[in-house]
């Protein structure tokens, strides 16, 4: 139960893909014009990390080294396309809206990542719950910034506008550069945040060794020790 609950903290708080690593941008910082793109757009994402994830663990120990990668990609292809079609079925709105950002799903980081580094070395049970944590990390900064943008942008909360019409709002927001604008500041308080929470605990791990499979620096700057 520890390892379950270890891999949803490290997916939603300590290696959040977007206010920590800084994976997946391009939908970050495309579909986030407002909160109910976010949500979709991370659920969507989640649902991916997920099934992929599970079958990539179920599967570790048939998958021949040499094409685990070419493997790894059409397992992930096959549930964005599964999605996808969902998607253009019953919610054809959030597809309009999402747009090329669904089938570019398929070359997200995050995805692979997760993949190469935990699900195709972990048991299943464990590889569910990273996919759930980092689905879950991705979706909460996607939907932050969207609420942010969407706030500041047009005065309205998913979709209900609250701020009256003749009310100025800076529409920068909502434009491309507003969403580098709230990263960056979204991601400033995730630091301060995660210093604060190294000062008052002692030894927190910066990064995760699943993520550096491979690396031979023991010492990682990543680490921080008290």
């Amino acid at each position: 139960m520890s390892k379950v609950i270890e891999r949803l903290y490290n997916g939603i708080i300590k290696e959040n893909p977007t206010l920590v690593l800084m994976l997946g941008m391009c939908p970050t910082l495309a579909v986030t014009t407002s909160a109910i793109n976010g949500v979709g757009m991370g659920l969507t994402t989640t649902v991916v990390l997920i099934m992929s994830n599970l079958l990539i663990s179920m599967l570790r120990k048939v998958i021949p080294d040499s094409v685990r990668i070419p493997a790894f990609i059409v397992i992930i292809a096959s549930f964005v396309t599964i999605v996808q079609l969902l998607l253009q079925a019953y919610i054809p709105s959030l597809y309009d809206a999402l747009g090329i950002y669904i089938p570019l799903i398929v070359v997200n980081c995050i995805i692979l990542g997760r993949a190469e580094a935990y699900a195709s070395k972990n048991k299943v049970i464990p590889s569910v719950f990273d996919g759930i944590g980092m689905g879950l990390g991705f979706t909460l900064g996607l939907t932050l910034i969207g609420l942010v943008r969407e706030i500041l942008g047009a005065g309205s909360a998913f979709g209900f506008k609250f701020i009256p019409e003749d009310f100025p709002t800076l529409t920068i927001f909502i434009l491309a550069p507003g969403a580098f604008f709230v990263l960056a500041i979204l991601t400033a308080l995730m630091n301060k945040v995660k210093a604060s929470a190294g000062k008052n605990g002692g030894a927190v791990a910066q990064c995760d060794e699943s993520m550096c499979a491979g690396c031979s620096m023991k010492g990682c700057m990543g680490r921080s020790v008290k």
